[in-house]
């Protein structure tokens, strides 16, 4: 299994862990001890989930099972995976930053921040994909 893969299996665990402990906090606030305004996280628990956990996923295995790009860069170009990879994951972590932040009623400006870079991981994603989609 490439290494790219691993990472981006692995990481999206460990963003469906993430979401299921924010989706315990945010539909038992009150059993847990936490704020009830935890529950205008709810944006940021499906964010983990579409797009840190199906999204990455999805594209770990897209990048193993694919077929060859050609027989010297079998994958294709490597460092767009890893770019997408790291824009991905600072996104996440930046929409979750500020979508926090936003609700202790401070500017949104690192949640808006992050969906230009998430969308820029995607189209890095899907380039890094595309020419492996191809007729037998």
């Amino acid at each position: 299994m490439p290494t790219l893969t691993r990472w981006l299996i692995r990481t999206a665990l460990l963003w469906l862990l993430l979401a299921l402990v924010l989706g315990v906090g945010i539909v038992t606030p009150d059993r847990l001890g936490l704020p009830p305004a935890l529950a205008g996280l709810r944006p940021t628990w499906v964010h983990f989930i579409v797009v840190g956990w199906i999204t990455q996923l999805i594209f770990g295995v897209a990048y193993w099972m694919f077929p060859r790009h050609s027989v010297t860069h079998p994958r294709g170009l490597t460092a767009l995976g890893w770019a997408g990879y790291t824009l991905l994951n600072v996104g996440l972590v930046l929409r979750v930053t500020g979508e926090t932040l936003t609700l202790l009623g401070h500017p949104q400006s690192l949640a808006a921040l992050s969906a230009p870079l998430q969308m820029v991981a995607g189209w890095t994603l899907a380039a890094m994909i595309w020419p492996r989609v191809k007729e037998k």
